[in-house]
């Protein structure tokens, strides 16, 4: 991984939408509107696209109607894009556009430089979205997610409102202030949260450095989040190839120590770190899920956070179902992606 003064040597402003962002613009300041490109579309979830986007090459898969009404489904940590592999055929038989990207660090979503800091901010996270969008010619989507899926869908729709249609977030509103962080969690809550605080430790860095132990660690994340869950090996192996990733590592860590205030992130985002650490509210039609077997999911059935969502709305609890919602619960979270997008 870089340090800080590596990176700030090593890198540049990058083109599109991080170069508007750093000029003081949104990602859409200035230009003209988009005209959607001719791309491949996805046979199945084996058939991996790959397109150039902001400081990425992303592998994505992308089912359904090209002049279907685009959803962009984003995955978690320790998974990738086959926690939507039932979900994404629901949508497009229904004539949606499912567009299921690796992200940054997961899977083929390379680098396009070797010098590019390997930064898993949220707001860098975010952008990457919006680039990805903006690749694929797509000027508005349905955002749907859990975990940090959920987390990067929130920020679009709390700072670029008009690029999101409507909002489906697994575990509510997930936007990181980083000093809230730096305040304890009752004991059984801090438990959950334990390889947080294994990533901050030199220990932790090498066990995830390891091939075969970050394999390890991924499966049992996947058993602690998910207590109902009875997936088999095969289905946790399919998902573990993402973790070949070079890049996976170091984005990994990044992003649990920058949460905690461990690791800096690109002074470039400060400001947008900024607006989000005051909790701005999201407007967009939403629908929130919560997992009732999730470790995760806060007490109260959504009402610690319903506050910040100030638009059309609908909260759903999912009996008996832990974390990785689109894969435990398929044709429920496809309905919520529906509903949202008529709410």
């Amino acid at each position: 991984m870089l340090d800080r003064r590596s990176f700030t040597k090593a890198v540049g402003l990058a083109a599109g939408t991080t170069a508007l962002i750093a000029a003081g613009g949104g990602p859409a300041a200035g230009r003209a509107p988009r005209r959607r490109p001719r791309t491949p579309e996805s046979t199945s979830f084996e058939d991996v696209l790959q397109i150039e986007a902001g400081e990425l090459s992303v592998g994505y898969v992308d089912l359904g109607p090209r002049d279907g009404q685009p959803v962009v489904l984003l995955h978690g940590w320790p998974y990738d894009i086959h926690s939507f592999a039932d979900v994404a055929p629901i949508l497009a038989a229904q004539g949606y556009r499912a567009i299921v990207p690796h992200l940054r660090g997961h899977g083929s979503t390379t680098f396009l430089s070797t010098r590019t800091f390997r930064n898993a901010q949220q707001s860098r996270v975010a952008l990457d979205i919006l680039d990805l969008m903006d690749a694929l010619g797509i000027e508005q989507a349905v955002l749907a997610g859990y975990d940090w899926g959920s987390r990067t869908a929130d920020i679009i729709a709390a700072l670029w409102p008009e690029r999101v249609k409507a909002l489906v977030s697994v575990t509510g509103y997930l936007i990181t202030n980083r000093e809230t962080q730096k305040k304890p969690l009752p004991p059984a809550a801090e438990w959950a949260w334990w390889y947080q605080y294994y990533f901050a430790t030199e220990r932790g860095a090498q066990g995830l450095a390891d091939e075969t132990y970050r394999v390890d660690l991924g499966r049992l994340v996947w058993r602690f989040n998910s207590p109902t869950w009875a997936f088999d090996e095969a289905t946790f192996q399919r998902s573990a190839q993402a973790f070949g990733n070079p890049d996976y590592a170091d984005i990994v860590l990044h992003n649990y120590r920058w949460r905690l205030g461990l690791a800096d992130g690109d002074r470039r985002y400060d400001a947008l770190e900024r607006r989000l650490a005051a909790g701005p509210s999201i407007s967009v039609p939403t629908i929130t899920l919560d997992g009732e077997k999730d470790p995760f999911t806060p007490a109260g059935d959504g009402a610690g956070y319903r506050d910040h969502f100030t638009g059309p709305y609908d909260h759903r609890p999912l009996v008996g179902i832990g974390h990785n919602v689109p894969q435990e619960a398929p044709m429920e979270f496809a309905r919520a992606v529906m509903d949202a997008d008529s709410l």
